[in-house]
Order: C-alpha cells, then structure tokens, then sequence
C-alpha cells in the first residue's frame, strides 16, 4: 500500500532549547528519543531517504535542541535532544531532561513516540523513563531496536520477542520493531505506523477542503 506521505519531501523547520520557543502547538507532531548513540539521526535519515536530514556525528550527544522537521502542512517530525551519553556535563544532562519531559507532558499536537535503542543494549533506565512519561501521558509509543543488522536473524528474533514481553509491563500502548537504518530493516514498518499517526491531521485537512469546495459550489448569483 503506498502511503499518503511522501517522507522525501521532508524539511528542516526550526531548532529550539524548549517548547516555548516551537511553533504553535497544532497539526500532528511524532517524536523521535533515544540515548545519543542509539542511531536516532540515521534512522530519521534513512525513513525520510535524505543523507543529511538530521544531522550524525561521530560524538554521541550533540543533538541538544528540539529540532523539527515538517514531512507537510501540519504533519511534523520532532527529533528530541538524545539523552543519557556519559561525556555530557551533570548540569547540561539534567537541563535536557527537564526539556524532555516537558514536551512530553505539554505538547498537546505530540500523537506518537517513537523510544530508539540499540538491540544489543535495550531498555536503559533513561528508556524505560521515556516510555513510562509517555504512557502516563496516554501516547502511543513505538519502540524501534536499533543497529539490529548487527546480530544474526534468529538472535535479532529472540531480542525482539523477549523486548515485546518486557513492553508489556508499561502497560499502555506500547509496540516493538527491529530496525536497521544501514539495511532498511523495518523502515516499511515504521512509515506505516507513521501514517496511522497522521492520518487524522490528514482527515481533518480533507474535510476542511471539501467543506470549502463545498462552500463555493453553493454561491450562485442572484437571479435579476
């Protein structure tokens, strides 16, 4: 099924150090965290078929703004500061934290969550943090298991089972995916989830549109 998005068209909008400082809160916002190196810009990248999107960098925990990219009118991807890289000093660590969690709580337009973690080092504390904030703020959350071309397929099967038992402890609505930006491993799998997300933005933007068409269609001119 092809999708109603088209995730090339995608575009950097603005970079802010909290949510006061975003655009209005309205359209549908899907966020993007995980720890610094879990391969959250490549993953974007590589949903959105651009090279440089979101910027990578060979020092994990640079990303240390809300950075926000429109994929079209009212639907944006939200690539969160990554949190939880040891190089960072206390002081910044905990500014961010305080960032992270106030999107999460505040930002009415946010539908989605999508928690990014390596396969071979799932379900950190600072994860398990991100996914309860957004199970306590009833978002949906898919979490993708990152770098999965790095273990062998019934090895990558195993992780993927034993981390969907684990999700299943949070208690909300909580979906598990294994990932591989290099190999494409379920990119189909998340643009999908990505549309389901959308999808209401989009309704409303049609039904708008024919309630307009719908307007003009019955301005006839007086009779003389």
């Amino acid at each position: 099924m092809n999708s109603p998005l088209n995730y090339r068209q995608t575009h950097f909008i603005t970079s802010a150090p909290d949510i006061r400082h975003l655009p209005l809160d309205k359209g549908v916002e899907i966020a993007f965290a995980g720890r610094s190196n879990a391969g959250k810009s490549s993953a974007l990248n590589r949903l959105t078929d651009q090279k440089s999107l979101a910027r990578t960098s060979k020092t994990p925990g640079r990303t240390q703004l809300i950075n926000m990219f429109e994929v079209r009118t009212g639907c944006n991807l939200i690539d969160l500061p990554g949190y939880g890289y040891a190089q960072v000093p206390l002081e910044m660590k905990k500014k961010w934290q305080a960032a992270l969690g106030e999107y999460l709580q505040k930002r009415e337009c946010l539908q989605g969550l999508v928690v990014l973690m390596d396969i071979r080092h799932p379900m950190k504390d600072l994860d398990q943090q991100m996914i309860y904030w957004a199970v306590e703020s009833q978002l949906p959350v898919l979490v993708l298991l990152t770098k999965a071309d790095k273990l062998k397929s019934g090895a990558r099967k195993a992780q993927l089972l034993k981390i969907r038992e684990a999700a299943l402890a949070f208690g909300g609505d909580v979906e598990v995916e294994n990932f591989s930006a290099l190999k494409g491993i379920g990119v189909d799998q998340v643009r999908r989830k990505l549309d389901i997300w959308f999808a209401p933005e989009l309704a409303r933007q049609q039904a708008l549109l024919e309630a307009e068409h719908t307007e003009q269609d019955g301005l006839v001119p007086d009779a003389e």
